[in-house]
């Protein structure tokens, strides 16, 4: 049955007096009795939206580390899974119950679980955005801490248009979502289709960075490592990143310009020289070459 809440809200955005807890508590779960998993898109795990099916997340989740001190060792009975949509926002995917070890599957070093599907918060599937805590590294919470959690939204997750290269700018948490939410999957056909010249604006200092994504990398792959790292592997970025983790919130992304998949290295090494000059982003910018 779907919650009071769930009704109340089917498409609305909270200022944060909305918690976790107060979910767990109109649907009648104890907070002790659950454990959170808050998964991200891996080369050798959930490798991308298309996994996000319930045998493969099911697959995924049961199979657990013997040595990962995150995961406790005799966890509880409820697991909800999440998927991170960007910054420490994650999205609820599915719950499952935890029946225990299957002790006749453990290796020297996995452990495997019993899990069977369960209609806990049902209704939130794919709708329920919470704000994960700050240590987003630590991906396994108890329920009682996760009882905090901010609630940031109850809605469908529905495919955003893409606004044109022209009118990009994102800030680094959108890019983020881009990069891993379900409703930019579009955004991410049109980005790994163009080689392109972008810009990265410092909103702090107003310093400029202008990088290019060329050959099979394209503008997406690019974009996904700054993602991932904050830094993209830039000299002037990195040591921003290494001063203080939290400036990459500062960064701002757009696109200069985009040239089709058969553009030679040639014209877009040139241009990139080009918007340097222009922009005088060696100079006063963050460019060390």
């Amino acid at each position: 049955m779907e919650t009071a809440i769930a009704q109340s809200h089917r498409s609305e955005t909270f200022d944060g007096h909305l918690t976790l807890g107060n979910i767990f508590e109109a649907a009648g779960i104890d907070p002790s009795q659950v454990l959170l998993l808050r998964h991200t898109y891996t080369k050798t795990g959930l490798t991308g939206p298309d996994d996000l099916t319930p045998a493969k997340i099911l697959g995924y989740v049961r199979e657990q580390g013997v040595a990962v001190y995150k995961f406790p060792r005799n966890p509880p009975p409820i697991w909800l899974n999440f998927i991170a949509v960007g910054g420490n926002r994650c999205r609820f995917l599915s719950a499952y119950e935890n029946h225990g070890e299957a002790l006749a599957e453990r290796t020297e070093t996995l452990r495997f679980y019993d899990l069977s599907p369960s209609s806990w918060l049902s209704t939130f599937q794919n709708r329920l955005v919470i704000d994960w805590s700050s240590d987003a590294v630590n991906w396994a919470k108890r329920g009682e801490v996760g009882a905090g959690f901010r609630v940031t939204e109850i809605a469908d997750a529905q495919a955003r248009a893409f606004p044109g290269f022209d009118n990009l700018i994102l800030s680094f948490s959108e890019l983020q979502s881009v990069i891993e939410d379900s409703r930019y999957e579009r955004w991410r056909e049109v980005l790994k289709a163009v080689q392109g010249i972008y810009l990265i604006a410092d909103t702090k200092t107003g310093q400029l960075y202008v990088g290019k994504a060329d050959g099979s990398e394209r503008i997406l792959g690019r974009w996904s490592a700054y993602a991932k790292t904050g830094h993209g592997g830039n000299v002037a970025l990195r040591n921003l990143d290494d001063l203080d983790m939290s400036h990459r919130n500062h960064f701002q992304f757009s696109i200069l310009r985009v040239f089709s998949p058969g553009a030679s290295t040639t014209e877009i090494d040139a241009a990139e020289s080009h918007y340097k000059c222009a922009l005088l982003s060696r100079q006063f910018g963050l460019n060390r070459n």
